[in-house]
């Protein structure tokens, strides 16, 4: 049976700079982030605000997805959280009501 997967969007306060990353369970992922755990580029540059999120229903699809995304431009991906995303709020915090996610 084959898992699904996420991708997302982490960015700063400030909301000027974004990561995109890709994993099984968003809840634990955006927490760890949060925390100053998630990786060294997000420690470093203070991404600990999920700002937005795409489900798949395989990882592959995920993985294949944070691929094709990372080579947007940074204009385009400012689009797609502002559609998803308008006032770019905290999403983990939404997390919390379904841990499932």
């Amino acid at each position: 049976m084959k898992k699904g997967g996420y991708i997302y969007f982490m960015t700063n306060w400030s909301n000027s700079v974004l990561y995109i990353g890709v994993t099984n369970s968003l809840t634990r992922r955006s927490g760890e982030h949060g925390e100053g755990n998630g990786s060294l580029f997000t420690s470093k540059y203070n991404c600990n605000k999920l700002v937005y999120y795409e489900s798949f229903q395989d990882i592959e699809q995920a993985i294949a997805r944070e691929k094709q995304l990372k080579h947007f431009k940074r204009e385009w991906k400012n689009q797609l959280v502002n559609q998803f995303n308008p006032e770019w709020k905290d999403l983990a915090e939404d997390l919390v009501l379904d841990p499932d996610i």
